[in-house]
């Protein structure tokens, strides 16, 4: 049994016949801001700019086109959609309306903290300056907060293969009062490994700022390794292959590695997102995602989206998914929440206030509902 679980607590696909799991309070630390648009949105920004280049101007079509290309099971393949989507968010209120809707989308989603990250190098497209699409898209994530009272955060991206990490990186410094929280690194991983990108990450660390990684979602646990020990990754998104370093024994228990180890007894956190790992081939089905193995051996993971138009998915969808295939209760699925929020880049104080006013409260009102004791107050 769990160390989460209580006795005869609903669990799986029980527990997600019974709770309404889109309702429960969520949080959202791993999400691209282009790989997450409406197609209808694509399709209307795209006639706003005169781009002529999406494969079809029907929605329901479009969508399937973006799945499809999706899931060809391999990461640059994956990536290729982004060619669309960046193409047609080149303007201020582009941006503005793609940030607004995905905080609206957030809120449908039972979203109560989400961070979105994106790349600015890919907006200039149309003579926008970086700081000028990052206001646009703080804009549209305000506009979006003050309607739907969902609290953001924004991640600058730089492109492991591009040379202009460290102008991201003091892009990142410098919008932090407009609502930036953090600095990453994404795009392929093979052959473009995190250290080259060693002084953007101490530009990050002299700042005292925040610092979270790509790695281990296509290459192995050197990458996840590079990405602690060369450039202070406070989160590591994905983290999926950090399975190298972890053998399964006979009796089910695991062997940790010292990277593994090292992860666990310093709490550092995997943003882990099941479908994207399926479709990018991180691993062959969901039933072998490490996600199980690592929560279940305390491991601070969180679920995440990725791309949820390129995936298909949204909170509501990852949530179910690990519920039913790893048989997760209530108990499990607060705590996963609480380890999003825990790890946000967000302050103390509104962590905690996330924590005590929205997520605790939400998840004992749905053991209320379903008959489940609700646990003396305590702290996180």
């Amino acid at each position: 049994m769990s160390i989460f679980t209580e006795p005869k607590a609903l669990s799986g696909k029980a527990l997600t016949s019974a709770v309404n799991i889109r309702s429960l309070p969520k949080v959202l630390l791993h999400e691209h801001l282009d790989g997450g648009l409406r197609p209808s949105t694509v399709i209307d920004l795209a006639a706003d700019l005169g781009y002529k280049g999406l494969p079809t101007t029907d929605a329901f079509d479009l969508a399937e086109w973006f799945h499809r290309g999706a899931q060809k099971g391999n990461l640059p393949e994956y990536l290729e959609g982004f060619a669309h989507t960046t193409a047609v968010m080149q303007m201020a209120d582009a941006l503005e309306r793609v940030a607004f809707e995905f905080i609206e989308d957030m809120y449908n989603d039972g979203v109560v903290y989400a961070e979105v990250r994106f790349a600015p190098v890919f907006h200039t497209g149309q003579g926008l300056t970086q700081d000028e699409v990052v206001a646009a898209v703080v804009q549209g994530l305000e506009r979006g907060e003050r309607t739907y009272g969902v609290e953001w955060g924004l991640i600058i991206c730089a492109m492991r293969n591009m040379q202009n990490s460290l102008e991201a990186a003091e892009l990142a410094i410098r919008s932090r009062e407009r609502g930036v929280v953090g600095f990453d690194l994404a795009g392929g991983e093979d052959g473009f490994p995190p250290k080259k990108h060693v002084a953007a990450f101490q530009a990050i660390e002299r700042a005292n700022f925040y610092i979270t990684i790509h790695a281990g979602e296509a290459y192995g646990s050197e990458s996840i390794w590079q990405a602690l020990q060369y450039c202070g990754a406070h989160r590591l998104g994905h983290g999926t292959r950090l399975r190298d370093d972890i053998e399964i024994n006979s009796d089910g228990s695991l062997k940790l590695g010292s990277l593994a180890q090292y992860i666990l007894d310093r709490r550092i956190p995997l943003e882990m997102c099941l479908l994207s790992n399926l479709h990018t081939g991180a691993c062959k089905t969901l039933e072998d995602h490490p996600f199980g193995a690592f929560f279940r051996r305390g491991f601070r993971v969180c679920l995440n989206t990725d791309d949820r138009l390129m995936s298909d998915t949204s909170m509501t969808q990852e949530t179910t998914l690990a519920t039913e295939l790893f048989d997760l209760n209530l108990n499990e699925l607060e705590k996963l929440s609480l380890n999003a929020m825990k790890s946000a880049f967000a302050p103390y104080d509104k962590r905690m206030k996330l924590i005590f006013e929205s997520i605790k409260p939400g998840f004992n009102f749905a053991r209320a509902s379903v008959g489940q004791p609700v646990p003396l107050p305590d702290r996180v």
